[in-house]
Parts: C-alpha cells; sequence; structure tokens
C-alpha cells in the first residue's frame, strides 16, 4: 500500500505542491480509494480462506460470517464513495479544493489502519495454516473492531465535503 501513495505522493507533487486542481484532487483520491477497494478485496479472499478452515475445524460462527459482511460494506463504500462531484441540490455552494484536498488528507491518513487490518487478518491467515487455533475467537473479534472503527473514520469524509470538515 505504501507503494500506492508513494506514487500518489510524487503525482501530487508534480501537481505544483499543493496547486492542484480539483480533476487532479479527484482523480489521486479515486486512484487511492481503488487501491484500498483492491486491498479489501485481497483481504477478503484470505478471509473466506481462514472461515473455510475454521469450518472444517467445527470452529466457525457468526462472528466469522460478520468479518465478511463489514468487509464488503466498507469495501463497496471506498469503492462507490463520492469524490467531489455533487449534484445540483444535494450540497450548498460549490466544493472547492480545499475541500477536495481535506479528503484526499482524510482518505491518506486510513493506510495505516488498512494495513494494521490487513496485518491481523495475514497473523490470523498464517496461525490456521499451522492450525494454532488459540484465542481464534478474540482475534475474529478483535479483527471485526478494527475493520468497524475503520468504517466510522471513513464516514467522516462525506461531512468534510457537506460542511467543509469544519470541527
Amino acid at each position: 500500500m505504501s507503494e500506492k501513495t508513494g506514487i500518489l505522493a510524487k503525482i501530487e507533487n508534480l501537481f505544483g505542491a499543493g496547486y492542484a486542481t480539483k480533476e487532479d484532487l479527484r482523480d489521486l483520491d479515486k486512484q487511492l480509494r481503488d487501491g484500498y477497494f483492491a486491498d479489501f478485496k485481497a483481504m477478503r479472499k484470505t478471509w473466506e480462506e481462514i472461515y473455510l478452515s475454521a469450518l472444517k475445524r467445527g470452529m466457525a460462527g457468526d462472528e466469522f460470517k460478520k468479518v465478511i459482511q463489514v468487509i464488503d460494506r466498507i469495501a463497496e463504500k471506498v469503492h462507490h464513495a463520492d469524490y467531489g462531484y455533487a449534484g445540483l441540490f444535494d450540497r450548498t455552494g460549490h466544493i472547492r479544493e480545499t475541500e477536495l484536498q481535506k479528503i484526499l488528507d482524510h482518505d491518506k491518513a486510513l493506510e495505516q489502519d488498512i494495513a494494521e487490518i490487513k496485518k491481523a487478518i495475514e497473523e490470523m491467515y498464517a496461525d490456521s495454516e499451522r492450525q494454532n487455533t488459540d484465542d481464534f475467537v478474540a482475534k475474529v473479534r478483535n479483527i471485526k473492531s478494527l475493520i468497524l472503527a475503520l468504517e466510522s473514520k471513513w464516514n467522516r469524509r462525506e461531512e468534510i465535503l457537506t460542511k467543509g470538515g469544519e470541527d
């Protein structure tokens, strides 16, 4: 993921060190979100393997399925997120470069959260492969809580678009 944001940072700097146009900012954010979406698809695939392994061992409960549902939900939010185009009656005023830059900054800040979720899923996958199922239920709940926390942060972006992110 850091490769993606590293490339995006270079592209962003190319556009004038913070003086990017609206379209440039929209495109940069779309590229970043596309990378996040790909990460979520990969995490889901890994989680499915964990889930199937747990099913074979008779360990899989509703918590395992709920993680898949939460991954799917946040992935779709990321994939279909508004990125600065507004309907005529959806918002008041114009969306300025400052709001678009806030959205891009907001989305970039989520990289660490996504990396943490990815790491937790990969560790659980490795445990599953080694048939080390100690604390599996606690790990599932932790992963679910990490994803839900990310979703809460993600939901803040609509507030940034509609209100300019003013606190």
